[in-house]
């Protein structure tokens, strides 16, 4: 019995010891998260919204991206403490943090160290260095959107207009502060009353916004349910903030923001797109009611016999590829009211199938001067040339947005975006077409005409084939990637369609067609991009064939550049709305669509009819 009773003593012992054991480790458990929590506070505790260290706080990038998320954090200020603490770093800076964020520190420097000058107005100088990096990151998001856009973005900027959406701002604010607190006060058992007019207050503004966009829009009452909302936000901050819940709400509207931001840019920049490469209304009824004039007229029956003009070498030719008859009819009008012998020029207008016949009797209809206005139809000229089959559609001249980053002052490098213009095709039928001429000039549509142009049949190109107009801030070597891995000189200016003095003669004796088909033959094996097939094989038929002419015989980049010089623009004899913003679209460059405006014809009935007012 004696050794019973003690085995049975020591099993109380060892119970009793694993009794104290476990109630030490619970106690232990409660008071080490009490201990943290109370260090954290006199450490400086700050919430997700205000952090305090940079090297701790996972949301500071957030607040920092966006002013106006910025400006809903500080709608939290009444519930969130405001500690200013002095940190000690090991290399011992001293940093003084507000609850802004912002940090702004002095280097301690021993004794016996001279001091540095201090810098005086620290704040000034902080928001100067926050207003330049401001605008550097606008720089940077408006090279993005043109890399991505294009001619877009400038539109864009040159349209902006202030919308006055004050009080809808201000009612999307007070939306997405009672959005963060609802969560926290719909867990308050106790508090089914301001919850149930918190939901009432948040769907009234949903449903108000969702019907206005500018303050105009707004309900007259606007103003007491921005009171209702204010007042149930200043009860709700009366009450504790979970603060992960309020930092995953300013996280979702962010998130919910740049989604919507980018949703809008790409719908715009598509109806952008949409409306530069769609035929204006005006225009398509001005063709189709030639069409039907011309099939209900006895016209066609009275045209003139071929003029002896149309092939006579010794007179002035001009080449114009085109399927807009307003367009093709401002080019040839500025050139003839600008010649000293109109008599001399033959003009020779070529265009597809779908709008010859309208063209045709345009033509008829009006007269330039003494000029002769040719129009041909692409699609039934008769050629010798044996590769006539894969010619058989009409392309214009086609154009190519390039950008790039200068680097003659680096780092202040910026974007800069040319449009660089090509003979398509097509053009590679002229020597075909017009056998019996050594000479021609030829015109893109979308330029007008400033001076005389007889000069350009006097110049000696020295046995170059196409005088034209050099982009020498398009090098042949930033374009490797287009041209493949052929052998030219990659110093070389890309050279510009609109204005070129071709020498049919010289084209003639080189066979220039067949390398033009030959080098398509073989720059298409290495890319499976039409585009870039038809650049190279452009650049490269005429590579040490181009004759630069000077540049105050053509100035280009109407079509996109919003800040071209008057001075040069007067100067100039041949003005080149290359781009996306031609004149006859409403999106046209406005200050420059009065130098094409003035050699349209106005008289016209058709054009009053269709309404045609580009």
């Amino acid at each position: 019995m004696k050794g019973y009773h003690n085995n049975h003593n020591q099993g109380k012992r060892r119970w009793r010891c694993l009794v104290i054991g476990v109630l030490f480790l619970v106690l232990l458990s409660m008071l080490v998260p009490l201990v943290f929590l109370l260090g954290l506070y006199h450490n400086g505790f700050h919430s997700t919204g205000h952090p305090s260290d940079p090297q701790t706080s996972s949301s500071a990038s957030y607040i920092d991206q966006s002013n106006h998320v910025k400006q809903l954090i500080e709608n939290f200020a009444p519930t969130l403490p405001k500690i200013h603490q002095v940190i000690n770093f090991t290399s011992g800076a001293e940093n003084k943090t507000t609850s802004s964020g912002s940090i702004h520190g002095t280097p301690a420097v021993p004794p016996a160290v001279p001091q540095p000058p201090l810098r005086r107005n620290n704040a000034v100088t902080t928001g100067t260095d926050e207003i330049t990096k401001h605008k550097r990151s606008a720089f940077e998001e408006s090279e993005k959107c043109e890399l991505r856009f294009g001619g877009y973005c400038h539109w864009c900027d040159e349209h902006r207009e202030s919308m006055k959406d004050f009080m809808v701002n201000k009612l999307k604010d007070q939306l997405f502060v009672a959005r963060a607190y609802y969560p926290t006060i719909a867990k308050l058992l106790s508090q089914e009353k301001l919850t149930n007019e918190m939901r009432q207050n948040i769907q009234e503004l949903e449903r108000i916004l969702s019907e206005s966009s500018t303050d105009a829009d707004l309900p007259p009452q606007i103003q007491k349910n921005l009171q209702k909302m204010e007042n149930v936000i200043a009860k709700a901050k009366t009450f504790p903030v979970d603060c992960n819940n309020v930092d995953k709400k300013l996280r979702q509207i962010l998130d919910l923001t740049e989604e919507e931001t980018n949703f809008h840019m790409k719908q715009s920049a598509f109806l952008y797109q949409l409306a530069v490469q769609t035929m204006p209304k005006g225009l398509h009824c001005l063709s189709m009611r030639l069409l039907v004039e011309y099939f209900k007229s006895s016209v066609h029956d009275k045209e003139l016999p071929l003029s002896e003009r149309y092939s006579n070498p010794s007179l002035q030719h001009y080449v114009i590829f085109s399927t807009n008859l307003l367009a093709a009819s401002v080019v040839i009008n500025s050139t003839a009211v600008h010649a000293r012998e109109s008599g001399n020029l033959v003009f020779h207008v070529l265009t597809d199938g779908l709008n010859y016949f309208a063209m045709k009797l345009w033509f008829l209809r009006n007269t330039y001067k003494e000029a002769a206005v040719q129009v041909l139809n692409v699609e039934n000229v008769t050629l010798k040339y044996h590769d006539k089959e894969a010619l058989k559609s009409m392309s214009l001249p086609l154009e190519y947005r390039v950008s790039f980053h200068t680097v003659n002052n680096p780092p202040a490098t910026h974007l800069r975006t040319e449009y660089v213009s090509v003979f398509s095709h097509t053009h590679y039928l002229i020597p075909s077409i017009f056998e019996k001429l050594k000479r021609v000039v030829v015109l893109d549509d979308d330029v007008v005409v400033q001076r005389d142009l007889s000069d350009l049949w006097n110049i000696d190109m020295g046995g170059k084939v196409n005088g034209a107009l050099q982009l020498c801030s398009v090098r042949l070597g930033q374009l490797r990637t287009f041209l493949g891995k052929g052998s030219f000189d990659e110093n070389s200016c890309a050279w510009m369609s609109g204005l070129n003095v071709i020498d049919l003669a010289r084209w003639r004796e080189l066979d220039l067609t067949k390398t033009y088909w030959k080098l398509g033959q073989e720059v298409s094996k290495g890319t499976g991009s039409t585009e870039a097939v038809a650049l190279s094989t452009s650049l490269l038929t005429f590579q040490d064939l181009v004759y630069p002419l000077d540049g105050v015989w053509a100035l280009s980049g109407l079509g996109h550049d919003y800040g071209i010089d008057v001075q040069a623009i007067k100067k100039a004899a041949v003005l080149h709305f290359n781009g996306q913003m031609k004149p006859w679209l409403e999106l046209g460059i406005p200050k420059y669509k009065q130098y094409w405006k003035r050699f349209l014809n106005r008289d016209d009935l058709f054009l009053g009819e269709c309404n045609v007012n580009p």
